[in-house]
């Protein structure tokens, strides 16, 4: 192949790898002075020379509607018992660029066991980083203390703490827990009853440039907490940000510091990155920065098939799929990750065996019905709008009678069963980029057997014959909440769409 995975090592043994982000540790506070070329601000500017800056929420036009019911209620009874409480991270960036956040959380003057006494229904959780959980109906609202949130202390010779005639203890407090932070867009705190935004660390102004940065030097914050990689990837895929040039530069050399997560973690983030909608940004960002080999060699290995450059525009069918299903998501509307699971598994499939694009239809179809063949196939072969003919996973079209259409719908079904197994199985992973010696070798499974066996259930009905008792759903109306939870029904529902809509889209112009 014309394209070269050019990652440094072939290999990847922990030993190499711990020593490896060692010699990096160890020549990070050289990396202080490092000037990033991108605005001609010293990687250690952060805190420093910018000014300190407080907005007016109302002139950002943010209002107290735009916060969650539950995490109001949260704020409030904080209030009332004289605590201060903020809303922080990427709930505020999200209530300024007005997307709907993700989830909200709270940071607090109170203790967390004065969070707790505050609300009946809540629980500390965690032990490295302790926080609250209160839960206000079926909802919960994550809170976290002053007092608790902050393990990295920064020593006061380390940055300069630029006080100004109006700083004030509180202003220092705030300060220092911006600094904890991983990215500037991050580290902004919002006071909803000042109605006053507070920004130490230059988020603002890097929002205003759609451009992610690390609070401090990436090579540092990187190696500090390799998952802070996964979540910039993630950040600016949804938000449509770049990288800064220390960033971007950081993110590509220490890539291979993610295999050091555990396969929890890793499960987590991809999936913050493929269920909230920004799933096809995310895998071209994890294309172009070294990532997707080692998570996903599977749709690496396609990737470096299919001829798609690290920076290319161009789109293909896994691409198309994902895309097709971010218009259905958002992140205040994910999916249940057995969703994505699915179309990864249908998507290998087609490309062991490119298939006519009605048995794909009538496939899916099938699926979406809980097993009713006989409808899937009838519907299937009065289709006649145009299918996509870019795609080299779907075969041309020709006409196929009943039988032969059931009989290749069957296959389909093994195969993609087939396919779902083989993501799980570790050496057939680890041969994914075999025929690309430069590739680094990755046997990356994260998928548990629970998820697996969510992702089976929703194929299993094509092979096993209609359901007994299955009641088909009524309209086109997405349930989201039963889709977050992974509702079978409504996990197939969706995936037929997204299937239809790749296969037969509207605008047949793509290339």
């Amino acid at each position: 192949m014309g394209i070269g995975l050019t990652l440094g090592h072939s290999c990847h043994p922990h030993f190499r790898l711990i020593s490896r982000i060692s010699n990096v540790r160890m020549s990070c506070f050289a990396a202080l002075e490092r000037v990033d070329e991108s605005d001609g601000l010293s990687s250690n500017s952060v805190g420093e020379r910018r000014m300190w800056k407080k907005f007016s929420s109302k002139e950002l036009g943010i209002t107290n509607s735009m916060i969650s019911k539950p995490t109001r209620i949260v704020l409030n009874g904080l209030k009332r018992q004289g605590f201060d409480a903020y809303l922080v991270g990427g709930c505020v960036r999200d209530l300024i660029l007005k997307r709907p956040p993700k989830d909200f959380d709270v940071l607090t003057t109170a203790e967390l066991k004065e969070v707790r006494t505050a609300f009946s229904r809540s629980e500390i959780v965690g032990k490295r980083f302790p926080i609250c959980h209160v839960h206000v109906g079926d909802d919960i609202v994550e809170v976290s203390s002053f007092s608790t949130s902050a393990r990295h202390h920064l020593m006061e010779s380390e940055v300069s703490l630029q006080r100004h005639d109006d700083c004030d203890e509180k202003d220092h407090s705030r300060w220092r827990n911006c600094m904890e932070r991983d990215l500037t867009i991050n580290g902004l705190m919002f006071d909803p009853y000042a109605q006053t935004i507070y920004d130490y660390i230059g988020g603002m102004e890097d929002i205003k440039k759609a451009k992610v940065r690390t609070i401090h030097p990436a090579s540092v914050s990187f190696v500090e907490d390799c998952a802070r990689i996964l979540r910039a990837i993630r950040i600016a895929a949804r938000l449509e940000f770049s990288f800064s040039r220390e960033t971007a530069h950081a993110t590509k050399h220490l890539a291979q510091s993610v295999l050091l997560l555990d396969k929890g973690r890793h499960l987590m983030e991809m999936n913050y990155m493929l269920a909230y909608g920004s799933a096809e940004p995310s895998l071209r960002l994890l294309w172009r920065f070294g990532l997707l080999e080692l998570l996903l060699p599977i749709q690496a290995a396609y990737f470096v098939r299919d001829g798609l450059r690290r920076r290319d525009k161009k789109t293909n069918m896994l691409l198309a799929l994902f895309s097709n299903m971010d218009k259905l998501l958002a992140p205040d509307r994910p999916c249940h990750s057995s969703l994505w699971v699915a179309i990864l598994a249908l998507h290998m499939a087609l490309l062991d065996r490119p298939r006519d694009p009605l048995v794909v239809a009538a496939f899916s179809l099938a699926v979406h019905n809980g097993g009713d063949m006989e409808e899937a196939i009838g519907i299937a072969q009065r289709i006649s709008t145009p299918h996509a003919t870019f795609y080299y996973e779907l075969s041309d079209s020709q006409y196929l009678e009943p039988r032969a259409l059931k009989k290749e719908v069957l296959e389909l079904g093994v195969s993609v069963s087939k396919a779902l197994s083989n993501m799980t199985d570790s050496y057939y992973v680890s041969q994914a980029l075999r025929s690309y010696p430069k590739a680094p070798k990755s046997d990356m499974v994260f998928i548990p057997l629970l998820l697996y066996l969510k992702a089976v259930k929703i194929f299993e009905c094509v092979n096993h014959g209609k359901e007994a008792r299955f009641v088909a759903k009524q309209g086109g109306e997405i349930d989201y909440k039963s889709l977050a939870m992974g509702n079978v029904q409504e996990v197939r529902h969706v995936f037929a769409r997204i299937v239809f809509d790749t296969i037969y889209p509207l605008d047949l112009d793509q290339n």
